[in-house]
């Protein structure tokens, strides 16, 4: 098992359903989950169905571990003052291979790309863009020295 440090940058997303009547814009957020590690990100203050965020957030990843398909869930949330924040849909990130790739490279990162939003009836209703770096941890003995592989422990 492999335990490393999944970076998201949440960058922006486009096209998201106006669920406000009586005002003009939407106030999106996302609360982004990994695992059993949920966080949230800021909300985008009345920037309408466009938001950006260009934020930040850390994981930390088991590969493998519990869950047999790792994946990102980005629930996007209409913020509201004086009732319930309206869901406005989510999108799924599957991490195996981003994770692989990570463990077998040292780093993995994957630039932003647009995954799809999906809303109520697994309607299509936007675009969020996010982008990942998976950097997996080296293991250490117990006197905090790198373990090596064959080819370094024979001096090469």
């Amino acid at each position: 098992m492999t335990i490393g440090t999944l970076e998201v940058n949440l960058v922006d997303a486009r096209g998201l359903p106006n669920t406000d009547f009586f005002k003009h814009k939407i106030d999106p957020y996302a609360l982004i989950q990994c695992s059993s590690q949920q966080l949230k990100s800021k909300i985008a203050k009345r920037q309408g169905s466009n938001p950006k965020w260009n934020e930040k957030f850390k994981f930390r990843v088991e590969y493998p571990g519990v869950d047999k398909h790792p994946k990102l869930v980005f629930k996007i949330m209409d913020h509201d003052t004086f009732t319930a924040d309206d869901y406005l849909g989510e999108a799924t990130i599957y991490l195996k291979e981003v994770l692989e790739q990570g463990i077998e490279n040292g780093i993995a990162e994957l630039h932003a790309q647009k995954y799809s939003v999906v809303g109520k009836h697994q309607k299509y209703c936007g675009d969020v863009q996010v982008a990942l770096t998976f950097i997996p941890e080296v293991e250490t003995d117990v006197y905090g020295q790198g373990f090596g592989g064959w080819k370094e422990s024979q001096g090469q």
